[in-house]
């Protein structure tokens, strides 16, 4: 009787799968995050920061279209560990090198497929391994990230009108801009969707920036919160069935119907990481290197003549140029007129976005009669400017190849790559040919329109810049957003993907009371201090100058310096700050410091601790500051030599203004 009873409760145990369930512990190579993986019914893993939980509980898996089930029910054939510590090189970056350590747990499973997790000091991510012989069809993903608790969210939702349809199914086409919502996890709108990053307040003033890494061959992860609960789970864009040429000036794919899977693919490959960074204090998230660090590693063999600068841009400023002797707007003597001023300035590039190229035909061949593109690469060449044009979607995707020799072959430097405005697998291949495409000859690519960055800037150096960040070109509309809170947000969220095109430089400014959205005569919101402190504060190998030349030319303080202030850096420390406050960042190229602050609508005074940067040992240096009367005209600013006083330097700054120092 005993015996039998004995075999029932195994049985029992078989059954609910706790008798073959399997526990591992993987820590950060300082201890303070633990990641507890759990094998039963479902993978599971969490993860806690010192005594803080960071995640409860989260299944993980991923779905075929066979049938077949990775991660329910797993069985572990393998766990492996590994120490990792090195430095990577890290080119055309915020800092020359990067030191990377982490622990590693590489769990191998019965079915072909493996799932590899990684704990760093700053977060933790996870991966699928798949290893099967034919090309396999995903589809759905299982990407919980479940919380103790709810908590307070900052929310980039998909910025998109319900329409006829399913709304979710609309919210794949999108911008990934907006600004963020505070709300609580639970009272998360449920049809509403959220692009990435994303930032979750934990206990302990800890918080989590959840993102994903190296995407590759596989569709962009948006979370939502369908069920009011603690918790965000995984939406993934369906794979385009059906798609037509239309949106924006014809220059867009836009899918009419799409499959019920979210990938077909190769059946031996490893897909996108999905990692959380954890902070203990602010400004570790605005100094984030994981997303850079899980990215794959460069498949360029010759970098040498990829080169990052800054660039006179035409369409935010509305070629709004003045004092000449023609009528400015898109034709040679317009861009003439920018290539004198970059060359006068030492900037290193002019774009012509859109305009040049014949509106609504999509074919880059098509130069309006207005342009000779030829004389005006000549014009740049003599005064060692580059050009870079604009280009949509549609339009380079139909003839990449050719439209990347012919301009090569021109002297054009580059391509800035607009309105894809979708993240499905079908998207995500075509940034890796366009970026491949266009090294293979020698062009950098600006994507615009654009997803969050997921590392490719690793992968292909060449991809200087990304979009996907509600920019300073919102301001030529916009009457509503709160811009200045924006800027002091998106360093803490956004920038923990990667570098960001937010196109500064307006010298226009306005403070609250006095800010207008005009269209052809834009400003930004804040000071002028702010904008020039966030051409350190903001992460931007291809930096633009948004405002008109003419405006610049009677700027010339200011414009010296944004001409001169690199693009790349040697080092970065991110010395205070706080979400939607306040930042303060310093940056050093060769031997000089650079250090900017920008604060939100609150004024404040800021001590500022140069002790903490490396080696730096100077007793005075240069500041732009907001004037007295800044708060009320907020291109008031004093440029000074100041004397540091036992490294620390006092800084006050006025609502919505900034600062930058130079040592």
């Amino acid at each position: 009787m005993k015996r039998t009873t004995l075999l029932i409760s195994i049985m029992l145990l078989l059954a609910t799968g706790l008798f073959a369930q399997k526990q591992y512990t993987l820590q950060s190579p300082d201890k303070d995050i633990t990641v507890t993986i759990v094998a039963g019914e479902q993978l599971t893993y969490a993860v806690r920061h010192g005594n803080t939980c960071v995640l409860t509980p989260s299944p993980i898996g991923m779905t075929l279209i066979d049938g077949t089930k990775l991660g329910t029910k797993p069985v572990v054939k393998n766990a492996k560990t590994q120490s990792v510590k090195r430095t990577l090189k890290s080119p055309f970056y915020k800092r020359a090198e990067i030191p990377e350590s982490y622990e590693e747990l590489t769990l191998t499973l019965k079915g072909n497929y493996k799932v590899v997790f990684r704990a760093y000091d700053e977060g933790v991510a996870y991966r699928f391994e798949t290893d099967f012989r034919k090309p396999i069809v995903v589809e759905d993903e299982t990407a919980d990230f479940n919380f103790d608790a709810d908590y307070k969210a900052l929310i980039p939702y998909v910025n998109a009108r319900k329409g006829d349809g399913d709304f979710i199914t609309q919210q794949f086409f999108n911008s990934f801009e907006n600004t963020y919502t505070s709300t609580n996890l639970s009272q998360m709108e449920p049809d509403r969707l959220a692009f990435l990053p994303l930032l979750v307040e934990l206990k302990d003033g800890k918080k989590a920036v959840v993102t994903e890494a190296d995407l590759e061959g596989f569709p962009g992860l948006y979370l939502r919160n369908a069920k009011g609960q603690n918790g965000l789970s995984a939406v993934h864009a369906g794979y385009p069935k059906t798609e037509v040429q239309g949106g924006h000036n014809n220059l867009q794919f836009v899918v009419k119907e799409r499959e019920t899977f979210i990938a077909k693919t190769v059946g031996k490959r490893s897909f996108p990481w999905r990692c959380v960074v954890i902070s203990e204090n602010d400004k570790e998230l605005a100094d984030s290197d994981m997303v850079y660090l899980l990215a794959s590693p460069c498949r360029l063999e010759d970098i040498s003549w990829i080169q990052p600068g800054k660039v006179a841009w035409d369409w935010w400023n509305a070629w709004n140029v003045y004092g000449v002797d023609f009528k400015a707007g898109i034709n040679n003597d317009t861009y003439k007129y920018y290539i004198d001023f970059a060359a006068q300035y030492g900037i290193e590039y002019v774009i012509l976005d859109e305009g040049w190229a014949v509106n609504k035909q999509a074919d880059l061949f098509q130069v309006v009669p207005e342009i000779d593109l030829e004389e005006l690469v000549e014009y740049g060449l003599e005064r060692n400017v580059g050009i870079v044009l604009w280009a949509g979607y549609a339009a380079i995707e139909k003839d990449m190849e050719l439209v990347c020799q012919h301009y090569s072959d021109m002297g054009i430097f580059g391509f800035k790559v607009d309105f894809m405005d979708r993240d499905d697998q079908k998207v995500v291949n075509f940034y890796y040919r366009m970026a491949e495409t266009a090294a293979r000859y020698n062009l950098f690519i600006d994507f615009h329109g654009a997803y969050k960055p997921t590392g490719l800037n690793r992968t292909y150096p060449n991809v200087l810049n990304h979009e996907g960040v509600y920019g300073l070109e919102q301001a030529k509309w916009d009457n509503q957003s709160d811009l200045v809170t924006n800027e002091v947000t998106i360093p803490f969220i956004r920038m923990v993907a990667g570098p960001m095109d937010y196109t500064q430089g307006a010298m226009k400014n306005a403070q609250q009371h006095n800010f207008s959205a005009i269209y052809t005569e834009p400003m930004s919101q804040g000071t002028r201090c702010r904008q020039l402190a966030e051409y350190v504060i903001f992460e931007s190998p291809f930096n633009m100058l948004c405002d008109s030349p003419s405006n610049y030319l009677n700027e010339d303080e200011c414009t010296q310096f944004i001409a001169n202030i690199p693009t790349v850096w040697d080092e970065t420390v991110v010395l205070d700050g706080k979400v939607g406050e306040y930042l303060i960042v310093a940056r050093r190229k060769d031997f000089r410091w650079y250090v900017g602050a920008i604060t939100n609508w609150e004024e404040r005074d800021l001590y500022i601790d140069l002790s903490v940067l490396p080696q730096f040992g100077a007793k005075s240096g240069k500041v732009f500051r907001d004037g007295a009367n800044a708060n009320r005209v907020a291109k008031d600013y004093i440029a000074e030599q100041i004397q540091v006083m036992g490294n620390k330097v006092k800084i006050h700054l006025a609502k919505g203004g900034g600062a930058v120092l130079v040592f």
